[in-house]
């Protein structure tokens, strides 16, 4: 089980989505976990074959415990000691109830359904024909959960099916967990400068004035591009402060701060955000954002943001200051691009400004070095094309 951020002790498996003997690969989705955060894709991080699996859908277990057993490809098949397997608990029964009607025999799925193997036994058990079912996991998959939606199991049947990976009351109780933390034991320093974008934002425009609404920028994606070619110039902005030291970080995996529907907020990673291109950064922006709110999102994601960046100009506020989620040791906040009058030479003028923060741990840096990291932000979206 995945450690998927600093207030994560357990997850609930969910899901395995492939079976005993299949090949997997790198960056492979092979299972679905719960945790306060949501339902969380776990990706392979070998190419292997998996040989078994060591814990059953809906068993909760710390984080640490080991989900399933992976064999190198070519590698002959060794005897490992014995790892007992987590079995989920079994729901109550429910009191014996008076015999139904026999349910009319249901036609086998078709071969090219895309099903989980609990969904397919529920769905045989419960008479449920599963091309008329919905599927809610990775793809379209039909899991578990969608078949007991229809079937009704284990509630009324006219009660709606519970969202599944998003317990707001849960989530809302891991954020504070987190946040208290951070506060406790992490010194922050803030810092905050206004700048002028209006370069930035008058090239974005001609950039979308020849594009099609789809394939148009934001200036967030600028944001968080300069934000990472900042952060791999002042290494002590991007890493992870653990067990007393802190570890820089030789990748920029910028994690977005995205609200959910209904409450809550995560901050899943693009990786390598320094190495992308503006458009690239853009499209994964808008994937996480659909899938973080779909309540799919990879625990790699999850996992290894090395900084964060974080925007609230679009709710109207023109200067946020973030609270750094451990192991980080920052976050940038951007507020509201405004109009403003501003001094151009001897001159006045209106420009369009933003309010840019930092929020720092001072057991890594301090306000010189924040300011420094602060002010090349700047500089780097004063040329946007050449982000």
């Amino acid at each position: 089980m995945p450690s998927l951020g600093a207030d994560m002790e357990a997850g609930s498996l969910v899901e395995w989505l492939k079976r005993p003997g299949d090949e997997v690969k790198r960056g492979d989705i092979v299972a679905v976990v719960e945790t306060q955060k949501g339902a969380i894709e776990i990706e392979i991080f070998e190419d292997g074959i998996l040989e078994r699996c060591l814990v059953e859908p809906g068993a909760e277990v710390p984080v640490g415990t080991p989900l399933a057993i992976v064999r190198g490809i070519g590698e002959a098949a060794e005897p490992v000691p014995p790892v007992p397997t987590v079995v989920a608990p079994s729901p109550p029964q429910p009191p014996p109830a008076a015999p139904a009607q026999a349910r009319a025999p249901v036609a086998a799925p078709a071969a090219g359904l895309q099903a989980s193997p609990a969904a397919r036994t529920l769905a045989a058990e419960r008479g449920v024909d599963l091309s008329k079912v919905k599927g809610s996991g990775p793809g379209g998959v039909i899991v578990r959960a969608d078949v007991e939606a229809v079937a009704g199991v284990g509630a009324p049947a006219e009660a709606a099916p519970k969202p599944r990976g998003f317990d707001f009351s849960q989530m809302r109780a891991a954020i504070a967990a987190a946040m208290s933390r951070s506060k406790r034991e992490i010194p922050h320093y803030y810092l905050s400068d206004t700048i002028d974008v209006g370069a930035a934002m008058d090239w974005v425009a001609k950039v979308n004035g020849e594009r099609a609404p789809e394939r148009r920028l934001l200036i967030g994606a600028l944001f968080v591009k300069a934000s990472a070619l900042a952060a791999k110039q002042f290494p002590e902005m991007n890493g992870a402060f653990d067990k007393g030291a802190f570890r820089a970080s030789a990748a920029v995996h910028v994690g977005v701060a995205i609200s959910i529907r209904g409450g809550g907020l995560v901050a899943p990673a693009i990786h390598d955000a320094d190495k992308l291109a503006l458009d690239d950064v853009m499209a994964a922006m808008r994937d996480l954002i659909a899938r973080v709110r779909a309540g799919r999102f990879k625990s790699s994601e999850i996992a290894d943001p090395t900084i964060t960046v974080s925007s609230l100009g679009e709710r109207g506020v023109e200067a946020l200051y973030g609270v750094i989620y451990p192991p980080q040791v920052a976050i940038v906040g951007f507020g509201k691009v405004v109009k403003r009058p501003w001094a151009i030479g001897d001159a006045i003028g209106v420009r369009s400004v933003t309010t840019i923060t930092l929020a720092a741990d001072h057991r890594v840096s301090d306000g010189h070095r924040g300011a420094l990291f602060l002010a090349r932000i700047g500089e780097l979206l004063q040329t946007p094309e050449a982000l």
